[in-house]
């Protein structure tokens, strides 16, 4: 196959063969009779890599399936997702994180590389299986209790402790519980208005700063959650500078969105839809969030796709579900917040949305340059379409997206995973 007419990175145009599995050539005006596929000038990026992806199955199957899920995937410009360990069963033993693999497997919109649980259960009590998932055939290296934060200081201290011996990272939802007990949104001027418990930053940033520590004294690495403040940020900052193994992830709607949508949105206000952890912060926060992505003190853009069937988030404010969806509008995110605005070039876009997030997951078949030699995982994006969000051609099961009435540029117009289209035209193949 010759994909013809591509700009790589946002350069100037050139053509790619792509010979089985993977790149064989790229250059201007290649020959030979293969099968052409037009990029009609779009941006070529290596394959999209989400560290953070809640697919839901097994046991949430009303809400996202792995078929769904990585369908979404695809139509983002994915070609590799990490499934988040909190579905029922949890995903704290080898036989889940095996069930899940294969069902990416059997599916094969994109590749599916699951992270298993921190502690049984997300209980915060027993730390799980982690060398039995490592050495499944899975072969997890992320661990996670996201949607639970691992309170305890010695079980965090062990869980760095023991992941080390095959080269894992803890990820940690970082939230204090006691400091967010019964919390809705951010704490701050919103909150207080509308009468709603707030969120404070501190809760966010005192386990950071405690596991920041913890890493550096027992020399493991260290990944954080969806970083929220601009208070988090100035500790890994200092984390960094001591050459500690730290790394961070943002979210889009935390690049983009801010408190100030659950008092006054396009579909008003207490809106559910806004209800997410953690929550949105203030302007000020986004500022300092899109700065420490484009300076390198965060590392990567991680979705934190969570969807819901309807009747969790259609509720009062209180009763209903946190998270939304976004992979299929990642990316047009990240160019409205950041190279929009001249904060990144396409070429930090790479890095941050799939060089990094690969390196730090541990996937060798992702995240390469578009290179001959190199697995043919490529994203084609149209940065000039502009157009409304319409949530009903998502291909997620769920429609929580906080981004309606929002109109935001880019389409992704063709992911191939190891030379295989799963999209053409921006449609699912």
């Amino acid at each position: 196959m010759i994909i013809r007419n591509v700009r790589i990175l946002g350069e100037e145009p050139v053509d790619i063969r792509v010979d089985g599995v993977e790149i064989a050539e790229v250059g201007p005006g290649l020959t030979g009779d293969d099968e052409e596929v037009d990029g009609g000038g779009a941006i070529a990026l290596p394959g999209l890599v989400d560290l953070h992806t809640h697919l839901r199955e097994p046991g949430r199957e009303d809400a996202e399936t792995v078929e769904t899920g990585t369908r979404s995937a695809a139509r983002g410009g994915y070609t590799a997702v990490h499934a988040m360990a909190n579905t029922s069963p949890v995903a704290d033993t080898a036989g889940v994180v095996e069930q899940v693999w294969r069902l990416g497997r059997e599916y094969g919109h994109c590749d599916v590389q699951p992270v298993g649980a921190v502690t049984v259960g997300l209980e915060g009590r027993q730390l799980a299986e982690l060398g039995a998932m490592a050495e499944s055939a899975a072969r997890v290296r992320v661990f996670s209790d996201d949607g639970m934060c691992v309170s305890d200081a010695v079980l965090m201290r062990r869980a760095l402790e023991y992941v080390k011996a095959f080269d894992g990272v803890v990820a940690q939802h970082a939230q204090e519980p006691r400091l967010t007990e019964g919390a809705q949104m951010n704490e701050g001027i919103v909150s207080g208005r509308l009468g709603l418990t707030g969120w404070p930053a501190v809760a966010e940033e005192a386990i950071i700063a405690r596991d920041c520590l913890l890493a550096a004294h027992v020399g493991s690495r260290l990944h954080v959650c969806h970083v929220s403040t601009a208070g988090s940020v100035e500790i890994l900052r200092w984390a960094k500078s001591k050459g500690w193994n730290v790394t961070a992830e943002v979210t889009p709607h935390h690049l983009l969105l801010t408190d100030d949508l659950v008092e006054d949105s396009p579909v008003g206000a207490y809106n559910p839809i806004y209800k997410v952890n953690p929550p949105l912060r203030t302007a000020a926060d986004v500022e300092a969030l899109r700065e420490a992505l484009a300076d390198g003190t965060i590392d990567i853009v991680a979705t934190d796709h969570a969807p819901h069937p309807v009747e969790d988030k259609e509720s009062e404010w209180s009763a209903a579900a946190m998270g939304m969806i976004g992979l299929e509008t990642a990316l047009s995110v990240v160019q409205e917040a950041m190279v929009d605005t001249g904060l990144l070039d396409w070429a930090g876009v790479a890095d941050r949305m799939s060089y990094a997030p690969a390196r730090i997951g541990r996937l060798t078949g992702h995240g390469h340059p578009i290179a001959p030699g190199a697995p043919a995982n490529l994203t084609l994006y149209d940065p000039g379409h502009r157009a409304p969000v319409d949530s009903s051609s998502f291909a997620s099961r769920s429609r929580n997206t906080p981004y309606v009435g929002m109109t935001l540029p880019g389409r992704v117009v063709a992911t191939f995973l190891r030379g295989k289209p799963t999209v053409l035209e921006g449609k699912l193949v």
